[in-house]
């Protein structure tokens, strides 16, 4: 059904929509529900696969394709050996010379042995499909013989007997890469061949069971990688590297009569030229594809198409190559090794993600994130899916390259089922403020579950055993919203602790560690100050060890700590604030939770001490969060000598520098402003630089960033991007704030 791998009909025959209320959960913002509200369920429809792995054989190898059917998962590639779970390479091995069959519910051997070889050179089982009876497994690949009878490149195995049918066989002059079966049994097939049967075939052909060459004709320019029959048998698919196919010009896809092989639906311009098509697969309604691309302007991602039409439903953009897909219950399921999702909204570039889950309606990405690495070979992680189910179970099988699977040893093979769900969600960071007489304010940073979405989080006070709040949240593993809660049944003087668990509706987690706050009898003048001047990211860094930077903000634009900076570090830049942080210089930082577009106007304001004399980055936006960014600005940065730079792009870099140096060990207030009266940096409540010239500058989407990013390029770069010192009181506004703000706000530095 697709380059490498046959699917059981359970994909395409089963056609269940996704629901429209995940969707609208996906779509919308995340949000906290009043306490007493429904428990969050186990998956977050549609999804109906756990992300928890399951105890699998492996292989010394890349798995290239799979099939399955009644409860039997076939797998080919290149690879010698199998080996049970955990067990360490070279340990424990069996011989499977690049094929081996499984028992879909154990992931355990099932005893048919095939050795698939060639007299020189590498063999490699590059395609397998079933038959619609289930009695025939045909492989494709390069191989010149199977349990030393002779093939050339393809193969029928009699599945109850697990031997080669010696009634078919016919010549295929290079690598067949792709199969798929139709249900009146003929068998199409694609590749890097121009000859079968001694006739003519460019990279596609048909074959009746008897190993039959038809007249069926799609001749293609350059290799061919999937084919899918329609659910109807009326078309094929085709997918691959092609320009054209049948001398008319469709790039990487196309669609051809069943019985002609004449073209019923070109692709011109569809795909860049740059990209390529891996992988097909359909239900019911819908065509999907899989995307390579490289080079420039390339498209790695995932395609839907109408049936019914033949046009496009949706296309996601992520970055990453596309290598498999399947789908089950309105889900596509797919392998990749995405890393940059933000041109459609999702997860900004970062470390690869290889397993992915979106609605067959919409291209949004669902809450299903196992993962695996790249693995050897290429490497670019999974290659092939495939599905069936057994003894009341449905399962997803993936293989290709990877050698670990969910941070843990697995090579070659892993499979998902739906069911049970085993895996608890992270527990929660938690943050307490009581900057307000007689409350206190429970912040947390929501957790991640690797195959849900809706968590439901509960609140114990004072190590009791019964909650005193419960709520619900949404979070992805690179958007966890902040929540709050305020305990109003406290008074002055008191000393609270809380902790937090978050549950998936099955699998709960531990207790957050508790956190304890004594109620304020008077407010704090200076943060009650910078919340009324209308601060819409506030990070105080009173947090202990975790990754978590609440906002004080209503916005709850929390930020996360990454690599491990310096917590509590005392005194703290104004009264009444209990702690700073500190960064090393190296690469310590923190970065905003929430996306955003960048502000015409702005004010950042935040409290530095520091000795250093290599410089580095102080606050600034940029659009990556996980790396250095590509695009950067709007930062406040200091030289080598202790200067402060602030600096703007527009239609170049822009910037106003200070007179004096600051990295005299002492606490300064740094704010800077960009608005209609220009640039303006003040420092310790004092104006120190300013330009009336430029008003404005780029928009782009990025993140809030403190303590570090790139500098590349920026005038007085100092010898490191990262800052070495403690930061305090960083807040944003959406205005500039005038000078007597400024002014007054430094004021309060002594409560």
């Amino acid at each position: 059904m697709n380059a490498r791998t046959r699917r059981t009909g359970i994909g395409r025959r089963r056609r269940v929509r996704a629901a429209t209320a995940a969707l609208s959960l996906l779509a919308g913002a995340l949000t906290a529900t009043a306490a007493g509200a429904a428990p969050a369920a186990a998956l977050t429809p549609p999804v109906a696969i756990t992300a928890d792995d399951l105890t699998t054989w492996q292989t010394n190898g890349i798995v290239w394709s799979m099939a399955a059917t009644d409860g039997v998962v076939y797998a080919g590639g290149t690879f010698s050996t199998i080996r049970p779970p955990d067990a360490a390479a070279g340990t424990s091995e069996q011989p499977a010379v690049n094929f081996a069959a499984f028992d879909a519910a154990t992931g355990t051997p099932t005893g048919c042995t095939l050795s698939f070889t060639m007299s020189s050179g590498t063999a490699t089982v590059r395609a397998l499909a079933l038959s619609p009876d289930g009695r025939t497994l045909y492989a494709g690949g390069q191989f010149g013989s199977v349990n030393g009878e002779g093939f050339s490149n393809i193969a029928a195995i009699d599945t109850a007997t697990c031997a080669p049918r010696t009634d078919f066989k016919i010549a295929v002059t290079a690598t067949v890469r792709a199969l798929d079966v139709a249900a009146n049994g003929t068998v199409y097939l694609g590749g890097d061949f121009n000859s079968v049967g001694g006739q003519t075939r460019n990279k596609f052909a048909a074959l009746t069971p008897d190993a039959g060459l038809l007249p069926w004709t799609a001749n293609a320019d350059e290799v061919a990688r999937a084919v899918q029959v329609t659910p109807d048998g009326r078309h094929v698919a085709l997918g691959g590297d092609f320009f054209t196919v049948n001398g008319t010009s469709s790039h990487a896809l196309a669609v051809v009569d069943a019985t002609t092989g004449s073209l019923v639906k070109s692709y011109p311009g569809f795909i860049p030229n740059t990209s390529t098509v891996q992988d097909l697969t359909t239900d019911a309604t819908g065509l999907y594809t899989a995307n390579e691309g490289t080079g420039g302007g390339v498209f790695d991602g995932r395609i839907a198409i109408d049936l019914d039409t033949y046009e496009q439903r949706w296309r996601d953009t992520c970055l990453g190559a596309t290598q498999a897909v399947l789908v089950h219950s309105g889900v596509l399921y797919s392998g990749s090794h995405a890393h940059d999702c933000s041109s459609m909204g999702e997860f900004p570039d970062q470390p690869r993600k290889h397993l992915l889950a979106q609605s067959v309606d919409d291209p949004k990405l669902l809450p299903w994130f196992p993962d695996t690495n790249d693995g050897i070979g290429e490497p670019v992680g999974p290659r092939v899916m495939t599905q069936t189910s057994k003894g009341g179970h449905h399962y997803l099988w993936v293989g290709g390259e990877f050698t670990t699977v969910n941070g843990a040893g697995q090579q070659g093979l892993t499979r998902f089922a739906d069911g049970p769900d085993t895996g608890a969600p992270w527990v929660p960071n938690v943050s307490l403020s009581t900057r307000v007489p007689g409350q206190i304010e429970v912040n947390w940073q929501t957790s991640f579950d690797t195959d849900d979405g809706e968590l439901t989080y509960r609140i114990y006070k004072d190590g009791a055993s019964t909650p005193v709040h419960t709520t619900t949240g949404y979070s992805l593993f690179w958007d966890r919203p902040q929540l709050r809660w305020t305990d109003t049944d406290v008074a002055a003087g008191e000393t609270h602790s809380y902790r937090i668990t978050a549950s998936d509706g099955t699998n709960t987690s531990a207790k957050s560690p508790a956190q304890s706050a004594t109620v304020a009898a008077t407010a704090e003048a200076y943060p009650a100050r910078v919340l009324s001047d209308g601060a819409t990211q506030y990070w105080r860094y009173d947090e202990g060890t975790s990754t978590f930077a609440a906002d004080a903000s209503p916005s709850l634009a929390n930020g996360f700590l990454r690599n491990g900076p310096s917590y509590r570090q005392t005194p703290a830049a104004v009264a009444g604030d209990s702690t700073a942080i500190g960064f090393d210089g190296a690469e310590e930082y923190a970065y905003g939770n929430t996306r955003q577009t960048s502000p015409a106007r702005f004010t950042v304001e935040t409290w530095i001490k520091t000795t250093t004399t290599r410089g580095g980055k102080i606050i600034g936006f940029g659009n990556r969060i996980m790396q250095t960014s590509t695009q950067d600005d709007r930062h406040v940065y200091m030289a080598d000598n202790g200067r402060l730079v602030f600096g703007i792009y527009r239609a170049g870099n822009r910037t106003v520098t200070t007179p004096a140096a600051y990295n005299d060990g002492r606490w300064h207030h740094v704010v800077a402003t960009l608005g209609t009266n220009g640039m303006a940096l003040y420092v310790d409540g004092q104006l120190r630089a300013s330009s009336i010239i430029y008003t404005s500058a780029d928009s782009y989407p990025g993140y809030w960033r403190v303590g570090g990013d790139t500098l590349s390029g920026w005038p007085s770069r100092p010898t490191s991007n990262f800052f070495a010192g403690q930061i305090d009181e960083t807040a944003v506004y959406p205005t500039t704030l005038n000078a007597a703000t400024v002014s007054a706000h430094y004021a309060l530095r002594n409560g």
